[in-house]
């Protein structure tokens, strides 16, 4: 793993993995394709195993991807099918995929503002750039505080679970990406203080349960 490389995009598919990666070489922006089993979901669900396939680009290769990728639906969504659902969208659910371009495929962006316009509704570059920048804002903020994910920590600490070590490792070190490449924790100061006690106290619970067991062979030596 090259700590250099975040992920840019997933796939279940390795096909539409490589399909990026091709997009990537023909403008000479380094990347690397891992693959990556989730089983651990952070919700405190245990999930069935799923493989997907991360594709990793640099930080500062973000919003050259993301531009060059724009340009390349520019030139398909004048054969979509008018069947397609977002032709069905109301003016402000169009400006709503546009605000939130990171929710949705770089195609649906470049067709909502296209059909924006064919109504008389065409918005500039500054406009986007300035809806851009208020989202990046927007997502730079932490999660809401998880107190039932931090109670939940502490109880499976003093048990000595090995799941709390997993929850304060969550909550104290956890980052998302940022559409720009930049990346910021995910959680409050204090829900991150409190993540990295639960880890410490999972850390001991889990060294004095081990103690434990190994004391009566010590005990029969």
């Amino acid at each position: 793993m090259n700590p250099d490389f975040i992920t840019y995009q997933k796939f279940n598919d390795p096909a539409l993995a490589e399909e990026l990666a091709e997009q990537l070489e023909q403008r000479k922006i380094e990347y690397t394709i891992e693959e990556e089993v989730t089983g651990f979901d952070p919700s405190l669900v245990m999930s069935n195993e799923a493989k997907y396939y991360a594709v990793k680009i640099k930080s500062k290769d973000f919003e050259t991807v993301n531009e060059l990728l724009k340009e390349n639906e520019e030139t398909n969504t004048g054969e979509i099918d008018k069947d397609y659902y977002l032709f069905s969208f109301t003016d402000d659910e169009l400006m709503d995929v546009i605000t939130k371009a990171d929710e949705w495929s770089p195609f649906d962006v470049v067709l909502a503002r296209k059909l924006l316009a064919e109504r008389g509704k065409e918005i500039s570059e500054q406009k986007i750039a300035t809806l851009h920048e208020a989202r990046i804002e927007e997502l730079k903020k932490p999660e809401v505080s998880q107190t039932t994910y931090i109670m939940a920590g502490y109880l499976f600490a003093m048990l000595g679970g090995v799941l709390g070590f997993f929850i304060g490792w969550h909550l104290s070190g956890y980052k998302k990406t940022l559409p720009d490449g930049e990346r910021v924790y995910g959680y409050t100061e204090n829900d991150r203080w409190h993540g990295r006690l639960i880890f410490y106290l999972s850390f001991i619970g889990l060294a004095l349960g081990l103690a434990l067991k190994l004391l009566p062979a010590f005990q029969n030596n």
